[in-house]
């Protein structure tokens, strides 16, 4: 036999490999459509066409292009998200993708300090003591694993609104969940694509890579003098964004009771100089959080809490009555029922319970403005698939009963990443249009309204506000 290739006869042409893909999938189709229509089984509507699964594993062979090989070998999920979505099951093939998502994002965390994330991710304590170890993680809904990747600085900002539409798509519009929603093939293969820069590729970045150091440094052994000066000077340029979740994994860390004496001695050192770095919203939390100690019983907890807030002199954050502990607890029931499956049942008795708390005249202690705000702006936009019918008129009375200074936080909501990430849907569009009209009569300042007339005049959509030049320069005015 010679070693070269025959030349092909001349007048034949070579076939085209994508044609010759498409005459498989065809095959394959109208055999599984055979077997379904003999045994009597609907057969309409029930693949996507042709057409949509070649771009689908087109698209797919580029965006792969982005995993290591060494991951490849463990991505299963991803394998069964291309052999769904190549015989036409998209809704499956995106429920596989947000698995894969999902189990990556917990590797993540497990590799980084689990219980450090628990702390920050689950922010009510009696839920808090459930989560021990990496089996308790499914505990947490798929909302709380991206909000708190997002807040230790596993995921970007950027990162979290992509993920969060996938995950609304993954709710919506996969096999999840009965449906109508239409797929198609270069969505799926984009999202792949978004799946595995944000959630399975991204790198730490440089004050995250430092947080995960200092983490193992303080639980593993007592810190000297010349460690503590090195670790209270890489806390002088943490801002607030970055800064509250470490002092949360501080302060959950402190208050458990089985944490050794050495760990406790390493937090009591470094707590000052974390504390100025903190913001007032998360300060207040920390007395919000001692508060309920007390008022579940747990009298150890709330020494070890009241321990913290005095060595940083932060006496001026301890709630002054027990109504500001009950808000707290209602705003944290309310977002977990907006955020689960039968939503629209269980958010009206909790959405009654805060009106009640609030009162006629909307009083909110100041530590809990921007959260109480930022709470029921949230539930108000709705989950983006539908709106609570019996909790709606509460939200809309919540929003009447603002003082000034509550709706210019309402106004600038957008710059919030939960609140822009659901803007990305045209339900809580329509609601933001509305949430406009219901506050516009409450901005007194100069400030307010401009920024006011800049918002409602933005011909982009409102996700996008704060990546606008002219509300970028609105909002430094206000700042400064």
């Amino acid at each position: 036999m010679s070693g070269h290739l025959e030349p092909r006869p001349t007048g034949e042409i070579e076939s085209d490999p994508g044609e010759t893909a498409l005459q498989g999938l065809e095959s394959f189709e109208n055999l599984v459509l055979d077997i379904l229509a003999n045994s009597g089984l609907p057969t309409e509507g029930i693949l996507v066409g042709l057409q949509e699964r070649h771009v689908l594993m087109k698209s797919t062979s580029f965006a792969l292009t982005r995993l290591p090989v060494e991951k490849r070998g463990q991505a299963s999920y991803i394998s069964k998200m291309i052999i769904a979505g190549s015989v036409g099951l998209f809704d499956a093939a995106l429920n596989y993708l947000w698995d894969e998502t999902v189990l990556e994002l917990r590797k993540r965390v497990v590799n980084f300090d689990l219980q450090y994330f628990y702390e920050v991710a689950e922010k009510s304590d009696n839920k808090r003591k459930e989560l021990n170890d990496e089996s308790d993680l499914p505990k947490l809904d798929d909302q709380k694993l991206l909000s708190g990747c997002r807040e230790i600085g596993l995921i970007s900002d950027i990162g979290f609104q992509e993920l969060d539409l996938i995950r609304y798509m993954r709710n919506w519009a996969s096999a999840a969940h009965p449906n109508q929603a239409e797929l198609d093939g270069l969505q799926l293969a984009n999202w792949l694509g978004t799946c595995i820069k944000h959630a399975i590729t991204l790198p730490y970045d440089k004050i995250t890579a430092q947080v995960k150091k200092l983490l193992v440094k303080v639980k593993e052994k007592q810190l000297d003098d010349s460690t503590i000066k090195d670790i209270t000077s890489f806390f002088v340029n943490l801002p607030p964004v970055q800064a509250d979740p470490l002092a949360s994994g501080f302060f959950g860390r402190y208050t458990t009771l089985t944490t050794g004496p050495e760990t406790l001695d390493n937090i009591r050192r470094l707590w000052p100089e974390l504390w100025k770095q903190v913001s007032d919203e998360t300060r207040y939390n920390f007395g919000f959080r001692l508060g309920r100690f007390r008022a579940n019983g747990d009298q150890e907890q709330a020494d070890l809490a009241r321990q913290l807030i005095d060595l940083a002199e932060g006496a001026t954050y301890l709630p002054s009555e027990e109504r500001a502990w009950e808000i707290d607890g209602a705003l944290d029931d309310l977002i977990d029922a907006h955020n689960g499956w039968s939503n629209f049942y269980t958010e009206p008795p909790i959405a009654r319970r805060l009106q009640e708390l609030v009162g006629q005249h909307g009083d909110v202690p100041e530590g809990l403005s921007r959260k109480y705000v930022l709470g029921v702006i949230e539930v108000f936009l709705s989950n983006g698939n539908g709106i609570a019918i019996n909790a709606d008129p509460i939200y809309r009375d919540l929003i009447t009963r603002f003082n000034p200074q509550q709706a210019s936080l309402a106004l600038r909501s957008f710059t919030d990443a939960t609140i822009a990430s659901k803007l990305q849907q045209q339900l809580p569009r329509d609601q933001w249009s509305q949430l406009l009209g219901l506050i516009e009569s409450k901005l007194t300042g100069r400030s307010d309204r401009e920024l006011f007339e800049a918002v409602r005049g933005f011909a982009g959509k409102p996700h996008q506000l704060a990546k606008h030049p002219e509300i970028k320069l609105h909002l430094k005015r206000f700042e400064g």
